[in-house]
């Protein structure tokens, strides 16, 4: 009997990702498209409305972010600089976190599902918020987070250097970073000091 190869065990993940994260697009769609519509009839935007209006917004960038970092993505696929920086932009929106896209032109899916599962380990890291920017200097990727005092969990750390440990569902991108950047080829480098966390691959 065929087993399931890491790859294949990966695939199938991803796919479930982009499925999740494809049914979830649309109903929040039309929340948001209802919300403008009621707005645009002359109803006024009272604090409710406005509250549904921001956290469809919110919940939006967010599935967004997540079917890149968990879905499906192909060698040829790419993507533009003008809709990561938007995406950054409204992830940091009412929250305690600033996502900062520096990254020139059009960038491979692949390479960006990495560094958004890299950012997805640096926010555990920063609970009372603070910067989070992503750099490509000459082809090395660098996440790189700042922040008043980082509170990092040596025991899900270690998973990026292949030491394996108990998991939650919150934390399955500590899992998932390191399995995707040895199907990429890359090597993971990080490192943390009390106000800063980075991630190089």
């Amino acid at each position: 009997m065929q087993t399931d190869t890491p790859e294949t065990e990966a695939d199938l993940v991803a796919l479930v990702g982009s499925r999740l994260c494809h049914d979830l697009i649309s109903p929040l769609g039309a929340i948001g498209n209802g919300v403008e519509l009621l707005t645009m009839s002359g109803a006024p935007m009272s604090p409710e409305l406005q509250l549904i209006a921001e956290s469809v917004a919110s919940a939006n960038a967010r599935v967004k972010f997540f079917r890149i970092a968990f879905g499906q993505s192909s060698t040829d696929q790419r993507l533009g600089r003008p809709e990561l920086v938007t995406l950054m932009r409204a992830l940091s929106q009412g929250g305690r976190t600033t996502y900062d896209w520096q990254v020139e032109g059009d960038q491979p899916r692949r390479a960006v599902k990495l560094a958004f599962l890299a950012i997805l380990c640096l926010e555990p890291a920063m609970p009372r918020g603070g910067t989070i920017s992503v750099r490509n200097d000459d082809g090395q990727w660098q996440v790189s987070g700042t922040a008043e005092r980082t509170k990092p969990d040596p025991a899900l750390w270690a998973n990026l250097d292949g030491e394996a440990s108990k998991i939650s569902p919150a934390q399955v991108q500590f899992a998932l970073l390191p399995r995707e950047a040895a199907a990429q080829g890359c090597a993971l480098h990080w490192e943390m000091s009390d106000s800063g966390v980075a991630i190089t691959f």
